[in-house]
């Protein structure tokens, strides 16, 4: 997982594995992050295929709850901690292979939730998923 330059000064910094194996599989990159956006690009792999070849829409459901916390916590800020409650994904069409990404951007945000959409995208700009994540704000917490 790596980052560039266009991050927030104030969003946090990301170690290596920050984002877990699965991170690692598909190689994450946080290409931007605000309080009001995160866009991140990634590969789609064998190792996060479902049983037909394709890539699994866990990993769909996976990106969303992640560009979503991470982007929602971004703006929460100190106040406290952020969780999702619910995270519904539809997805556009199937994919093999190739770089993906993936933009969040907040439809909601309040004193104790928050509503993010992330959508994700292929090279040729075609919409492959659509998440909306709702986020609980915790304030106080951390």
């Amino acid at each position: 997982m790596s980052t560039d330059s266009s991050l927030d000064e104030s969003a946090p910094a990301f170690p290596d594995g920050a984002f877990g194996l699965v991170g690692e599989a598909i190689g994450l990159t946080v290409d931007e992050l605000t309080g009001d956006v995160m866009r991140v690009r990634w590969h789609v792999v064998p190792a996060v295929h479902q049983p037909h070849g394709i890539l699994h829409g866990g990993i769909h459901a996976w990106i969303h709850e992640t560009v979503a916390s991470v982007a929602a916590s971004t703006w929460f800020g100190d106040q406290g901690q952020v969780v999702g409650v619910s995270n519904q994904t539809d997805f556009f069409r199937a994919v093999r292979d190739g770089e993906l990404t993936s933009v969040g951007t907040p439809l909601h945000r309040g004193r104790s939730q928050q509503v993010w959409v992330v959508e994700t995208r292929d090279a040729a700009d075609r919409l492959i998923a659509r998440g909306q994540v709702r986020l609980q704000n915790l304030a106080g917490r951390g």
